[in-house]
């Protein structure tokens, strides 16, 4: 899969695992997948081969024997701002990712066998969300894949900066789970000034996201700061495009008269 194929599909049509095989190659094009595919082809064939648990708390505990405990896949707790906690093939290789890395491993092989699962974006973290016939359990890929009680998914948001902090959370869309890897790597990037770097991933993700506005907006500043006003101009039209807020509308259109005058 390519990176420009994600933007054209419906979201319930990406691949996680492929999807993120592809984020992964945008930066180590020679990056070798065959690893991750073939651990998340034989974690199915186990978990199918098994007799299936009906409850979601028995489905997350074989998710997490799995990939926590056979594979050993954890959160990468000393080297967290590495850039390759977010590359999927690296993750594999290294036995450590972030949250939202292993989360999408979690997600993406539950789903393969049949299973509902989610993601659940909090603030600063994200947990994994396992449904079955009779209840539903939370899992925290992060940490060694344990299960947590939803109280404690609150505090885990509460310490995250989420205010006010709901005891429900929504499930992320795959789309929505691909830009939050995504963007922590532009988080760091900017925050170590390297605005070609950020402007580099803001690129990537309005390809696979073209109809997010707020994608655009971050591009089109981006590319003013590196005094890329053409592009700038064009981020700025294509999130003309996509938005249907008025008040935004008119903050784009005042975006783009500023571009002008700058060239002037």
């Amino acid at each position: 899969m390519e990176l420009s194929e994600l933007g054209l599909l419906d979201d319930g049509d990406i691949d996680l695992v492929e999807a993120g095989i592809a984020l992964a190659r945008a930066d180590r094009p020679e990056a070798d997948p065959g690893r991750l595919r073939r651990l998340v082809s034989g974690w199915a064939i186990a978990l199918q081969r098994d007799t299936p648990p009906v409850s979601g708390s028995g489905r997350a505990r074989r998710l997490s024997g799995l990939i926590a405990g056979e594979a050993g896949l954890t959160g990468a707790s000393d080297d967290y701002d590495n850039p390759l906690n977010t590359d999927l093939i690296a993750v594999i290789e290294r036995g450590r990712g972030l949250p939202v890395a292993l989360s999408l491993l979690y997600v993406a092989l539950a789903r393969r066998v049949g299973w509902r699962a989610n993601a659940l974006n909090l603030p600063g973290h994200v947990i994994v969300e396992v449904r079955g016939g009779v209840d539903t359990a939370l899992i925290d890929p992060f940490d060694h894949g344990m299960g947590i009680s939803r109280d404690r998914a609150v505090e885990i948001a509460r310490h995250g900066g989420g205010e006010p902090v709901q005891a429900r959370f929504e499930p992320m869309s795959n789309r929505q789970l691909l830009v939050r890897m995504v963007t922590n790597q532009a988080s760091r990037a900017r925050s170590r000034g390297d605005t070609p770097r950020a402007l580099r991933l803001y690129e990537r993700m309005t390809v696979i996201a073209p109809r997010l506005s707020s994608l655009w907006w971050e591009r089109a500043r981006l590319e003013q700061m590196l005094g890329a006003n053409n592009a700038a101009r064009a981020s700025l039209t294509a999130m003309l495009e996509t938005t249907h807020d008025a008040a935004m509308a008119r903050r784009i259109q005042t975006a783009l008269a500023a571009v002008a005058r700058s060239e002037s």
